[in-house]
């Protein structure tokens, strides 16, 4: 396949040529959440990674103005709820801005006070370790203290849509030495 410079005249990559290009990078979807004041806040997202096994650190992108990237700092504390195959819909819920993200939703709150999914694929309770911007963008490295698993399928996310995650039944390469 040919390379193909989409730039403009000063250099500029079109938001919408950067979207389609990083949809190509298969993600799992998850929603952070948090509490503050008493009040839940969350937000799905799919720019997740881990940074470090020691200590334990991750690394989330949260847009930045929303109400939910706000509370995440102000609070200082965070979960992030990775999602079950089967729970696009909570992954649909928390993507709308300004909606009661929680109305109806049995969510239970874990150690750190922060509201958590109910039925996630797993869940990491953080501390924000510290944070900064990136562009449209805030950065957050979180201090992992808790983590919960179950047993089920991610959900996956792909060109734009849900999609599944399968495990090839065999062996990883191991290419970390």
């Amino acid at each position: 396949m040919p390379s193909v410079n989409l730039a403009g005249p000063d250099n500029a990559i079109d938001p919408l040529t950067m979207r389609r290009a990083m949809g190509r990078f298969a993600t799992g979807v998850a929603v952070v959440t948090t509490s503050l004041d008493g009040t839940p806040h969350g937000m799905t997202v799919n720019s997740l990674t881990s940074v470090s096994l020691s200590p334990p650190l991750l690394l989330v992108c949260l847009t930045i103005g929303a109400r939910s990237t706000d509370a995440v700092t102000r609070s200082g504390r965070f979960a992030v709820n990775i999602l079950s195959a089967r729970q696009e819909q909570i992954a649909l819920r928390f993507a709308r801005p300004g909606e009661d993200h929680f109305a109806g939703l049995d969510v239970t709150h874990e150690r750190h006070g922060v509201p958590v999914i109910p039925d996630a694929f797993a869940h990491l309770e953080c501390a924000v370790e510290r944070h900064f911007a990136a562009g449209d963008h805030l950065v957050v490295i979180g201090e992992v203290h808790s983590i919960c698993e179950r047993e089920g399928e991610p959900l996956g996310y792909l060109a734009g849509k849900f999609s599944d995650v399968v495990a090839r039944g065999h062996e990883p390469v191991h290419w970390i030495f």
